[in-house]
Parts: C-alpha cells; sequence; structure tokens
C-alpha cells in the first residue's frame, strides 16, 4: 500500500501562484507514474500532469501547458506541482495519485483513473477573479 499527502493547496488571486507538494510512502517501489488530477464542483476528475520517475518524462493536459509545471524528488518521493499564471478556472481539488504503468504512457492511459493504485485525499486550490 501507498500512502500519498498533499499540501499547497489555497486561495490566490488570478494571475498568481501556487506550489503543491505530494509526499508519497509505504509501498513506494511500485510508483512509476505520479500524476496530478482536479475535480472542479460539479464536475467529473480531470487528468492535469503527469511525471514518470524513471527519466522525469513529463506530460500536461493542454489547458495548463506553459502554466503549470511538474517535478519530482526521488529522495524524498515527492511530486511537485508548480502552478504558475492560476484561472478561476482552475479551481478544484487536486489529488495526487501513483500508478504502476511502466510503459505506453499515452494520453489515454495517464487520463484514465483505473491505472493509479493509490490516491491522496486532497488538496483545495480557489482561485479569486
Amino acid at each position: 500500500q501507498v500512502q500519498l499527502v498533499e499540501s499547497g493547496g489555497g486561495l490566490v488571486q488570478a494571475g498568481g501562484s501556487l506550489r503543491l507538494s505530494c509526499a508519497a510512502s509505504g509501498r513506494t517501489g511500485s510508483v512509476y507514474v505520479m500524476a496530478w488530477f482536479r475535480q472542479a464542483p460539479g464536475k467529473e476528475r480531470n487528468f492535469v500532469s503527469a511525471i514518470r520517475w524513471s527519466d522525469k518524462s513529463t506530460y500536461y493536459t493542454e489547458s495548463v501547458k506553459g502554466r503549470f509545471t511538474i517535478s519530482g524528488d526521488n529522495a524524498k518521493n515527492t511530486v511537485y506541482l508548480q502552478m504558475n499564471s492560476l484561472k478561476p478556472e482552475d479551481t478544484a481539488i487536486y489529488y495526487c495519485a501513483a500508478s504502476a504503468v511502466i510503459g505506453g504512457l499515452t494520453t489515454g492511459v495517464l487520463s484514465s483513473e483505473s491505472n493509479y493504485h493509490s490516491w491522496g485525499q486532497g488538496t483545495q486550490v480557489t482561485v479569486s477573479s
């Protein structure tokens, strides 16, 4: 079992920045990819970004490209999401997730929640206009 704990959410004005963190513990040997998803009020949870631990390859959904940056620290088993130029539409609960998928990291694979075996409790990000 892998435990994930997110932190760093909060309230920020449009155009501002936040940095989310997600620390993994437990059976981290089963973690090959870590990702961020988000769920806005009344909407489905959607993929935001992912990083593959082995080579630090990164993946982003189109709407956050150029604004969000995912990074990871293997020694700390922690993944970060630096969010800049935040918009009100970025308001959501942000969830960290861990996957044991090794290859074939297509958008479809990364976006499918069934490919993730562990989830954090979520952290609220609110962007005011």
